[in-house]
């Protein structure tokens, strides 16, 4: 007689394959929690860990933008640009790509017209592009998870109120409402001294405001499930208040969904913050890949390297964070076979 199957616990394992409780693979999964078996699926695949050294690589140079620009020294300012440049022959760069070799004081060559240094606004720029999408990501999730969590768990008119609003701000295209607000924003502090930085949190604010609906109607879906489990029930019979229940009891359930919604939404605001930048309504004073992208457009036929280095970064960077969250969702699926 055959030993009865298990369901599947580890990638390797399917519903056909029979597990001895005394083999290698049944100890591997003894007391692991479903994050442990997630993360360990994630570790096996090649390209999710090659997607992780990328972004780790980038996170690096966002990082530690300010001391890689020194230890190469370059710097996004620069100081008589005439000399740099041919004037008379367009204003192309008189050392280094694309009329000359190597240039060792400038490695990534140096922008037609205004002679900035390429290497100092690719990294600079893509600081600018991690830190927008970071923080945007994480205003909507924080949004997106309490709005998902009160529509689910109180239900009523409090879901009905809410799931109002969200396929309210479902309804309005993000690019119309960017190209609208962005420059009225702009406008108004286009005078402040820190204009800069308000202008990089006008933009975090326009993309969270209308990042966060995808991830509220997930939260929902997922509480309205758990809700009805005994746990939940097993709380509120307890006299547990609401908010315990919300966040020791329901919290640790969505940690997956959680995980997906920001491996999902983080390369969506990176890819969004080029464009707008790319559209001259986004960063436009400061370093961005979106705004050098924009200015080495008319260059390309004469100097093509200068649009495809900041080109490079954004496809690099959204393309391992879309496959790392894919495999993140891959991984978290217990009806996967990896």
């Amino acid at each position: 007689m055959s030993q009865p199957t298990a369901p599947e616990t580890l990638g390797s394992l399917t519903d056909e394959t029979p597990i001895d409780p005394n083999s290698k693979k049944a100890k591997a999964i003894t007391g692991r929690s479903p994050m442990q078996i997630a993360l360990g699926r994630l570790m096996r695949d090649k390209i999710a860990v090659v997607c992780a050294i990328v972004i780790l690589f980038f996170i690096i140079v966002a990082v530690f933008a300010p001391w890689i620009n020194k230890f190469f020294g370059v710097d996004t300012e620069t100081v008589f640009p005439s000399q740099y440049l041919d004037i008379l022959g367009g204003g192309m760069p008189l050392e280094g790509p694309p009329n000359n070799g190597f240039d060792p004081d400038h490695p990534f060559g140096i922008a037609p017209q205004t002679a900035d240094d390429n290497l100092a606004y690719w990294v600079e720029g893509c600081r600018t592009s991690l830190t927008i999408a970071a923080l945007a990501t994480l205003f909507a999730s924080v949004l997106g998870v309490t709005i998902g969590l009160l529509a689910g768990f109180l239900g009523g008119i409090v879901d009905k109120v809410l799931s109002f609003f969200i396929d309210l701000f479902l309804t309005v295209p993000f690019l119309l409402a960017a190209l609208t607000l962005a420059p009225i924003l702009n406008e108004r502090f286009n005078t402040a001294d820190s204009y800069v930085t308000i202008q990089k949190f006008s933009l975090i604010g326009v993309l969270a405001v209308f990042g966060w609906m995808g991830t509220a109607r997930l939260i929902r879906g997922e509480v309205l499930s758990l809700r009805e489990r005994e746990f939940v029930q097993a709380a509120r019979v307890l006299g547990m208040p609401t908010s315990r229940v919300l966040l020791k009891e329901l919290m640790p359930n969505l940690a997956a969904p959680i995980i997906i919604s920001v491996s999902l939404m983080l390369p969506a605001f990176v890819a969004a913050e080029a464009g707008l930048a790319f559209l001259g309504i986004g960063v436009t004073s400061g370093a961005s890949w979106g705004q050098t992208i924009s200015k080495a457009v008319k260059y390309f036929e004469q100097y093509p390297l200068y649009l495809w280095e900041p080109l490079i970064g954004v496809v690099l960077l959204v393309l391992s964070l879309n496959l790392l969250g894919d495999a993140i969702r891959d991984a978290l699926d217990p009806k996967t076979r990896r």
